[in-house]
């Protein structure tokens, strides 16, 4: 049963954003930080944790749970070691993350042609 929560919550985020996609004119870029600065701002507000641990990696992979887990990192780091935690808990919380999209971004553009969109 936890597997079609997940399923059903990460593709009633996926949906409702294409749907945002599709009926506004923001781009995507835009929407993208849309969905991080609401997770960070569900997690501030102490609604994404609890919604998290029901819905699983339904909720943790999409965008607002990257969000989440930079608040998440700052929080820590303020809690530990003051102001300078601002600046240092979101890159420590999501290292793994990041480096990983950068590392299989690189070698997908091995196997395609990347070019900028005109």
């Amino acid at each position: 049963m936890d597997y079609v929560i997940a399923f059903l919550v990460g593709g009633a985020i996926c949906a409702l954003t294409q749907i945002l996609l599709d009926k506004t004119k923001l781009m995507p870029g835009r929407v993208m930080v849309i969905l991080v600065c609401l997770g960070a701002v569900l997690g501030a507000i102490g609604i994404y944790e609890p919604f998290s641990k029901w819905a699983g990696a339904g909720a943790n992979v999409p965008l607002t749970g990257f969000g989440n887990a930079l608040f998440k990192g700052i929080k820590k780091a303020v809690d530990q070691e003051g102001f300078i935690g601002i600046f240092k808990g979101g890159f420590t919380a999501s290292a793994v993350g990041i480096s990983a999209a950068l590392i299989f971004s690189y070698i997908a553009s091995w196997f395609f042609n990347p070019k900028m969109k005109s």
